[in-house]
């Protein structure tokens, strides 16, 4: 077997491994979750208290352009039956979940809806969802709602734009606190939801869902290995490698060892890299 084979077997054992330990709180996993409409739809009704609630469309990694400034990929946006638009993401730290980030989201959300020369009364309420590992905004909540509101008299200001915060790390007794602990399952058996459960045990457990995650994650490997070439012809080879090591830890949600063995990285300079990465 020619080595460039021998080397992608040996990727393609890695990603099997590390697919056994995938979450929901993985962004590249919840996409493929959340990409069928009856898990996006599941997840909507629980965090937003609304049985009722239909979802007809599911884009996953929508990539909103901004002409003028940053632009980003939402990870899930879905479209309910009355033209409600909701964006979920996983948010690993409190840096990428930051109250900024939120409105920045919100507002491509907007920014890519109305088409030239619309009126503005056509923009369709939104829903910035972000649900994070830990307690971003520090009171304590299973979940946020951030509304804004006219602060002379307390009454909603009727923008339609909705932003919440929901704590993956808070796993009450509840829906949401179930929905939480499904989110934190490597083990579909281990879920209380039959509709996430289905669909984690389809591309955890069948050839077809295997095949499927093993070549994303082959692609999320080529793109990572090929943002820190570039990188690391621009900076040093060092960071270019630390800018891989955290863009799967951030991507896969994996630890850093489990990222640096994902890299291929020798184990003689592991303990140089996690140094590195503590101080940033």
């Amino acid at each position: 077997m020619p080595n460039a084979q021998k080397e992608l077997s040996a990727r393609y054992e890695r990603y099997r491994e590390i697919l056994r330990n995938l979450t929901l709180m993985s962004d590249a996993f919840m996409r493929n979750v959340l990409k069928v409409t009856a898990c996006a739809e599941y997840v909507l009704q629980v965090i937003l208290e609304r049985r009722d609630l239909q979802v007809v469309d599911v884009i996953v990694q929508q990539d909103n352009k901004n002409l003028h400034g940053r632009s980003a990929v939402l990870d899930c946006v879905a479209r309910d039956g009355d033209g409600r638009l909701f964006d979920v993401e996983v948010q690993q730290d409190s840096e990428g979940a930051s109250p900024v980030r939120a409105r920045y989201h919100s507002g491509l959300l907007d920014m890519n809806t109305l088409d030239p020369g619309a009126a503005f009364d056509k923009l369709p309420e939104t829903y910035t969802i972000f649900i994070t590992r830990e307690d971003v905004l520090k009171e304590s909540r299973p979940i946020y709602h951030i509304e804004r509101i006219i602060r002379e008299s307390g009454r909603p200001f009727g923008d339609r734009s909705h932003i919440l915060y929901v704590t993956a790390s808070i796993q009450e007794d509840t829906e949401l606190g179930r929905l939480m602990h499904d989110f934190h399952c490597k083990n579909a058996d281990d879920m209380y939801s039959e509709v996430l459960a289905g669909r984690v045990r389809a591309l955890k457990e069948t050839p077809k869902g295997v095949d499927s995650m093993c070549r994303e994650l082959e692609q999320l490997y080529l793109d990572g290995k090929e943002e820190g070439i570039l990188k690391g012809r621009a900076e040093g080879r060092a960071e270019g490698i630390l800018s891989n090591i955290r863009s799967l830890m951030a991507t896969l949600g994996l630890s850093i060892e489990a990222a640096m063995s994902a890299l291929e990285i020798p184990e003689g300079e592991r303990k140089m890299y996690s140094e590195l990465l503590a101080k940033q």
